[in-house]
């Protein structure tokens, strides 16, 4: 079995697996070299369902350990919904709530909320940190939408969400662009103050051994970010060699920014 991170995953850490149907094989499966290390969890039941084992023998699980609610999705269902993370489990139902806790309709961004037939809140507790219960729902703290089948999408977790212009942007979004680029292993996106929209974007782009360091950062990041709205677009870029994302393979944004703005 292996269990790769949602995008922008932090603290108690919702997870997303990928694994075999049981008995196929009697070890963990390795993504084949073709897939670089850094792809993003909803990229990889494409990639095995196509290249590997078979749509039919895929499945991925998005839950967290605090036990609020679980999806589940087939790599069969994956490619009919390709970058979702399935539905809610037996039992379950997913809502999507607005800032002001109002529910919001299929494909409009909000807060994942998971309501279950037991009451929410009664079987954990964070230390340093409150839950996010209302009323008979309760929250991992991501965002995200459902379809008009009620299959989920996770945008990015609430607390890596930069507003710039006053509108939200979600930082793992314009990270999945950047790492669309050929020579580009991880990126990082994060707000960084500016004095007219509030926050700009900033990228910290990982690059692969063999791609030498762009004379023109912005030319480089071209491609990526014409598929990306304006206020989504980094107005700073930097390039390194050293790991973005830490040995969980998590991009920790908030360590990443404190460390820009010491230097502002």
């Amino acid at each position: 079995m292996m269990f790769r991170p949602i995008p922008g995953a932090g603290g108690h850490v919702p997870t997303v697996g990928v694994r075999p149907a049981a008995g196929l094989l009697r070890r963990p499966i390795m993504p084949p070299a073709r897939f670089r290390p850094t792809e993003t969890a909803r990229d990889l039941p494409a990639a095995y369902a196509r290249h590997r084992i078979g749509a039919d023998r895929v499945f991925e699980v998005y839950g967290g350990s605090e036990r609020i609610g679980a999806t589940l999705i087939t790599g069969t269902e994956w490619l009919e919904h390709p970058g979702s993370v399935g539905r809610a489990a037996p039992g379950e139902e997913i809502v999507i709530l607005s800032d002001e806790g109002e529910p919001l309709p299929r494909g409009e961004v909000g807060e994942i909320y998971f309501r279950r037939a037991a009451s929410p809140g009664s079987h954990y507790r964070y230390i340093g940190a409150d839950t996010r219960i209302r009323d008979d729902m309760d929250s991992f703290g991501d965002m995200g939408w459902l379809d008009r089948d009620d299959y989920l999408y996770i945008a990015d977790r609430r607390t890596d969400m930069v507003t710039v212009g006053g509108a939200n942007v979600y930082p793992a979004e314009i990270e999945a662009a950047i790492e669309s680029l050929p020579g580009v292993l991880c990126a990082a996106a994060l707000g960084l103050p500016d004095a007219d929209m509030g926050n700009r974007i900033h990228a910290i782009v990982e690059l692969d051994a063999d791609q030498p360091e762009p004379v023109d950062g912005m030319a480089f990041l071209a491609p990526a970010l014409a598929k990306l709205s304006g206020l989504k677009r980094p107005r700073t870029v930097e390039f390194t060699r050293e790991r973005v994302r830490d040995d969980a393979g998590k991009l920790r944004r908030a360590a990443l920014r404190a460390e820009r703005l010491n230097t502002l």
